[in-house]
């Protein structure tokens, strides 16, 4: 038997196949099965932060949801990122208000930075798009007019991964220090592992866009890891992804 996991997040699906070592088997043939298991759970796996970033971003946000950047004028720049804090858990609480008075969420994902550019502290944000979403951002942020709001893309140029990167760009300032958050309306991804029969493979569907496709092969062990964006969360349904499998 060898092991499937999936983890779906949103549109972004990862799937990977690999050999499981037995405790009956030769050490040989365990070292080399481990080996490959070891190499697909280490790819399918949210080792690094972006990579975590990555998978918060695609269960939450879609094509044409809001990418913000909040900056501040001089006449409210903060000094410590304990400010910057403050200022925007009052602009999550005023605008989760606003949309919360339309009967909708405010779903958020953000960085606090002020090294790169001119050092200046800002935010880069994204959310969830409801509609008059500008107004309603302007009148919640009055520390600084310089705001940039532009749409969500995904392609094989320009996806959640090359987001994540973006928003992780900065080092921690100490160890501990989380370098991005989220709401607690934010959708966790959803992950399962279960034994398949040795000849199972993984395959992305054909309107698919297949971001990474790598494969291992040793003597004993192998794996296969792929992952994409699917084209519609109805593409994800029909193939089960979503729903208890029979085993």
């Amino acid at each position: 038997m060898k092991t499937k996991k999936i983890i779906v997040a949103g549109m972004l699906v990862k799937e990977a196949v690999y050999s499981r070592p037995a405790g009956r088997e030769p050490a040989t043939v365990r070292a080399s099965k481990r080996k490959a298991s070891t190499e697909a759970q280490q790819r399918i796996n949210a080792k690094y932060s972006w990579q975590k970033c990555e998978l918060m971003l695609a269960a939450n946000f879609l094509p044409r949801d809001l990418i913000v950047t909040l900056t501040f004028d001089d006449e409210h720049l903060p000094e410590t990122r304990k400010e910057v804090n403050a200022r925007l858990k009052k602009f999550r609480t005023d605008l989760s208000a606003y949309r919360r008075s339309d009967d909708q969420e405010l779903r958020m994902l953000w960085t606090i930075e002020h090294r790169s550019g001119d050092g200046r502290w800002h935010v880069h944000a994204v959310m969830n798009a409801t509609g008059d979403d500008f107004h309603d951002i302007l009148r919640c942020w009055p520390y600084g007019r310089d705001i940039e709001i532009r749409r969500l893309e995904l392609s094989k140029a320009k996806n959640y991964e090359t987001l994540a990167r973006y928003l992780c760009k900065e080092a921690r300032e100490r160890s501990g220090l989380r370098s991005w958050s989220y709401s607690r309306s934010c959708r966790k991804p959803e992950v399962e592992t279960f034994p398949v029969p040795d000849d199972t493979d993984v395959k992305a569907p054909k309107d698919a866009t297949v971001l990474t496709d790598a494969a291992m092969r040793t003597d004993y062990g192998e794996y296969h890891y792929i992952k994409y964006l699917a084209a519609s969360p109805q593409t994800i349904r029909k193939r089960g992804v979503r729903s208890r499998r029979k085993r």
